[in-house]
């Protein structure tokens, strides 16, 4: 399949630099493509907190989203939206699973009412989606860990997320090395260390294939 509009691309590196750098490391051109696909799906959810102010607003478009998923999965979306169609495609190519993208959408709207994070619906759950896009079925279960690690990071918990490196790496030793760019950030522990800083610990990471 051809790449990703710019626009996307961009929409990714905007919005998560962190996963975007990560999918530089992807060395196939359409695997790269649906993968930044399903990082902008994300990225549209994670971005509506910041264009309205209350919470109730913020819930009824992510209910819109949550409806959208009806036309994504029945192979139907929304014409004309560039991130629905786009993820269409990537969900019937690699078979993705519903539930985790449902999960991920409620999450979202627990937050936006102040509940706390769901690290599984935020970070295992998306992980194991593009870990599935890059290498088929049959490896989510091997990175959960990496999944619970990024999550901790991101969520300001980093002694505990260091707690974890070492279990996360021993469930990744079998991931295949085509995968490991959908778990590559969970390496980025400093959430505010510049962009070459962050590109070498990915380079490290991915030689040794260890987070």
């Amino acid at each position: 399949m051809s790449a990703p509009p710019v626009d996307l691309d961009a929409q990714v590196r905007a919005a998560d630099p962190d996963r975007w750098l990560s999918s530089r490391f992807v060395a196939d051109e359409g695997r790269r493509a649906d993968l930044i696909t399903l990082y902008a799906f994300e990225a549209e959810l994670m971005v509506i907190p910041t264009r309205v102010t209350q919470p109730l607003l913020a819930e009824m478009r992510y209910r819109w989203w949550a409806d959208q998923m009806e036309g994504v999965f029945s192979n139907a979306p929304r014409i004309g939206h560039p991130v629905l169609e786009a993820l269409t495609g990537i969900v019937h190519r690699h078979g993705l699973v519903r539930a985790s993208l449902d999960a991920l959408i409620e999450a979202h709207i627990g937050r936006v009412h102040g509940e706390p994070h769901d690290l599984d619906a935020f970070y295992v759950g998306p992980m194991q989606a593009a870990v599935r896009v890059l290498a088929g079925p049959g490896h989510e279960a091997a990175v959960t860990g990496a999944g619970r690690m990024r999550g901790l990071a991101q969520t300001g918990r980093i002694d505990e997320a260091r707690t974890l490196r070492s279990e996360a790496n021993a469930a990744l030793k079998p991931l295949p090395t085509a995968a490991f760019p959908a778990v590559a950030h969970a390496a980025l522990l400093d959430p505010a260390a510049p962009e070459p800083v962050k590109r070498l610990r990915l380079v490290w990471a991915s030689l040794r294939g260890r987070v």
